[in-house]
């Protein structure tokens, strides 16, 4: 891990952008947009993670202003280098903790990014730093994944996502007890393997509740998806949306 960066340093940056399919899709970026577009209303935005600004670039172009917190500078400086990125405002530092001035309509959380924060404890702070940032019945957005523990054989603990000829991709669930999980990355390069690993902590829908229930949110609406699809129990990833109680 780069001290300076996390895990998500100069390495990760220069390639971050590469990525097709998934989340990068243009439709599901616009879809993205289109849910914190309509929660910012005519007030700002605050990104938790905001990296490269695959969100807050497009959600600023429609008029929310959008302020973003990351530790990562070498994802930030990607985003500066984008046309109109030096104008987002951005704070570097742990958005479990971070403040800014200012507060906000919508605040959110995407791509799996919670599962960054590897500690239940550092969970629940984002969720009252979220929590201090917001304005009375606004609204905190995650999008994340299920845990996909029924595709774990019997006695094993991998579960690969990506396999080709020059990439392997796989997460390891490490401790079910602390949730605790990795997702690890081989690729070859010029006959020569290069290997990473960044730690994750999975979190269940009905654990953020009460994080949420913890900070004065409460659920307002859950979907599987952007699309605003219903939650079943085949989904594999959730997007939740928690409002504020009045003070």
């Amino acid at each position: 891990m780069d001290d300076h960066d996390g895990y998500f340093d100069e390495c990760v940056a220069a390639t971050y952008d590469d990525s097709s399919g998934g989340p990068f899709e243009p439709s599901v970026v616009e879809a993205t947009v289109d849910v914190l577009a309509e929660f910012a209303g005519q007030g700002r935005a605050l990104e938790l993670g905001i990296g490269t600004g695959r969100i807050a670039l497009p959600l600023s172009l429609r008029g929310v202003p959008v302020h973003g917190i990351d530790m990562s500078q070498a994802m930030v400086a990607r985003l500066r280098a984008k046309p109109g990125g030096d104008a987002i405002g951005v704070t570097i530092g742990d958005f479990a903790t971070t403040k800014v001035d200012g507060t906000f309509s919508v605040a959110y959380l995407v791509f799996n990014t919670i599962m960054n924060l590897t500690t239940q404890e550092a969970q629940v702070a984002c969720f009252r730093n979220v929590a201090a940032h917001l304005e009375p019945g606004r609204c905190f957005v995650i999008e994340v994944m299920i845990p996909e523990l029924r595709k774990l054989p019997p006695g094993q603990n991998t579960v690969p996502f990506h396999v080709s000829p020059t990439q392997w991709a796989f997460d390891i669930y490490d401790d079910l007890a602390t949730q605790t999980m990795s997702s690890n990355y081989i690729d070859v390069v010029d006959g020569r393997g290069e290997y990473r690993s960044i730690p994750f902590r999975y979190v269940w829908p009905a654990e953020l509740d009460l994080m949420a229930q913890l900070a004065g949110l409460r659920l307002r609406e859950r979907w599987e998806g952007w699309t605003r699809d219903p939650l079943t129990s085949e989904s594999r990833q959730h997007v939740s949306i928690w409002e504020k109680l009045a003070d």
